[in-house]
């Protein structure tokens, strides 16, 4: 479950560690590690505070100096929404590394025997900065999917699919305001500073950048959310500026490059999978985890001169083929007019 009170108990292998640091305009210190269970699903746990200074300085030293993975076992742990569907320590949580239990015992004999498989699998997501450069997600050994494939996927599952990526909402949210403690959304637009009830202290709301964008290949069109690093480097703002344009002057942003710099080209993308229920209906949603774009390949040149036998139509020009729903590669495109840019 998503942005969900509950804690949870977790038992996982650490893969990787990542060094400690500060995050959001309050500077909190964390480290972030990535852990993988028995069925490889892989997931980002953040140790806010002491914990990155105390455990996670534990859990690095032991991965630099002992040959086998360790494992760790998390009591309290909460979820949240960064990149996806992640985890963090919260005030009550408690971590302990390689504990002596049955059960803890033998999944760190289940990561010796499968250490160079786990490594091999390994996404390395402990970076944050703006500046880092996405991730190569097609790995060895990972399968490629449709975009019609996606909704027959089981949920809380990694994926990884070649699509284009297209934001035909304009006029949505690009960025929420957060707990800088927490990380909890707030529906709100002023940051003042406020009592939070789940960090039970007075602290700020952060900026952070999120917003829906469309996945389009032969087969579907499919609509995903796209966060943090990520949205930013695709819109060429950083959270705060896009706050400053939207709530603060109240202006709409300009997409026209973002537009131009996504025309045409196809991305290797890492999704996630992620459910939750209501009283009536269980809803499934999809974040994209990393992506970059596919390399180029030139066409010979007899598919160049192809292009030329009939002139273009203006009206196919002006026409964007999509395809309204999962289906079939055979269905019949749709053309659309362009969606309307919105003018600042």
């Amino acid at each position: 479950m998503v942005d969900s009170a509950a804690e949870i108990d977790i038992l996982a292998i650490v893969l990787r560690c990542g060094p400690q640091k500060y995050a959001g305009r309050s500077h909190h210190r964390c480290r972030e590690i990535n852990l993988c269970d028995n069925h490889k699903n892989q997931f980002l746990l953040t140790l806010w505070e002491d914990f990155g200074e105390i455990e996670g300085h534990e859990i690095a030293s032991k991965m630099a100096t002992e040959a086998d993975l360790i494992v760790i076992f998390g009591r309290s742990i909460g979820i949240s929404t960064f990149q996806g569907l992640s985890l963090q320590t919260r005030f009550n949580s408690t971590v302990r590394v390689n504990p002596n239990y049955p059960q803890a015992v033998k999944l760190i004999n289940w990561a010796k025997e499968n250490k160079t498989m786990l490594l091999s699998r390994a996404l390395d997501k402990t970076s944050t900065s703006s500046s880092v450069t996405p991730m190569i997600v097609t790995l060895t050994g990972q399968q490629l999917i449709s975009v019609a494939e996606i909704s027959s996927a089981p949920s809380m599952g990694v994926f990884y699919v070649e699509a284009e990526m297209a934001i035909l909402d304009e006029f949505q949210d690009f960025c929420v305001l957060e707990c800088s403690g927490c990380k909890q959304k707030k529906r709100t637009k002023d940051r003042k500073d406020f009592e939070c009830p789940k960090c039970n202290r007075k602290t700020t709301l952060v900026p952070r950048c999120i917003f829906q964008i469309d996945l389009i290949d032969g087969t579907a069109t499919t609509t995903s959310s796209i966060s943090a690093e990520f949205g930013e480097k695709l819109l060429f703002m950083t959270a705060e500026d896009i706050f400053d344009i939207t709530c603060t002057k109240r202006q709409s942003l300009s997409l026209d490059n973002v537009h131009q710099m996504l025309s045409n080209k196809v991305f290797q993308i890492e999704l996630r999978k992620s459910s939750w229920g209501s009283s009536n209906s269980t809803h499934a949603t999809l974040s994209i985890l990393s992506y970059m774009e596919k390399e180029h390949t030139p066409r010979s040149t007899t598919d160049r001169n192809s292009k030329k036998i009939r002139p273009v139509e203006i009206s196919e020009v002006d026409g964007i083929a999509t395809t309204t729903a999962a289906g079939s590669s055979n269905a019949t495109p749709k053309f659309e007019p362009p969606t309307p840019t919105k003018k600042v």
